[in-house]
């Protein structure tokens, strides 16, 4: 089924507003992503099964415990990493005591944080990941459709309105 001219054009504006671009950087963006972008009804899946886990396994700024299941494991992850200022470089035990506030076992939090690849390290320094880490097809599934939108929602955040 094709979209209609309306449809395209609303689709256009509706990432206009959500990324700041102008139309013509838009339209092109929405060509580029073409049919396999992801469905309002999957981003309001996505939202909701993010709202969910934010509440099932965060008291306020804490913590309670980290998920098993993989795809809550990256929704917690991505609501921890706006607690880091994005092009800022960590030491240790800075990445340290900017966890521990967040959760008892702060080295296993920080290691998953690298693990998915949204904290870099190298020479003992941490960063945000500046890109949305490319993923294999099995990481494909445990991590929101929206992922990209998220970590760049995580980077404007940063640790002023977390």
């Amino acid at each position: 089924m094709m979209t209609s001219d309306r449809d395209f054009k609303r689709i256009v504006r509706a990432r206009m507003i959500e990324t700041g671009e102008n139309y013509t950087a838009a339209r092109a963006a929405v060509l580029a992503a073409g049919p396999d972008a992801p469905a309002k009804a999957d981003l309001a899946a996505a939202d909701a099964f993010v709202a969910k886990t934010i509440r099932n396994f965060f008291d306020g700024d804490r913590l309670r415990s980290m998920p098993v299941k993989r795809k809550a494991r990256v929704v917690v992850l991505l609501r921890v990493m706006e607690r880091f200022e994005p092009g800022r470089r960590y030491a240790e035990r800075e990445v340290n005591d900017l966890l521990a506030p967040t959760y008892d076992d702060y080295a296993f939090l920080r290691r998953e944080l690298v693990d998915y690849r949204y904290l870099a390290r190298a020479n003992g320094e941490y960063w945000l990941v500046d890109e949305v880490p490319e993923r294999n097809w099995l990481e494909a599934q445990e991590v929101p459709v929206d992922e990209a939108a998220r970590v760049r929602r995580a980077h404007a955040a940063g640790p002023e309105n977390v």
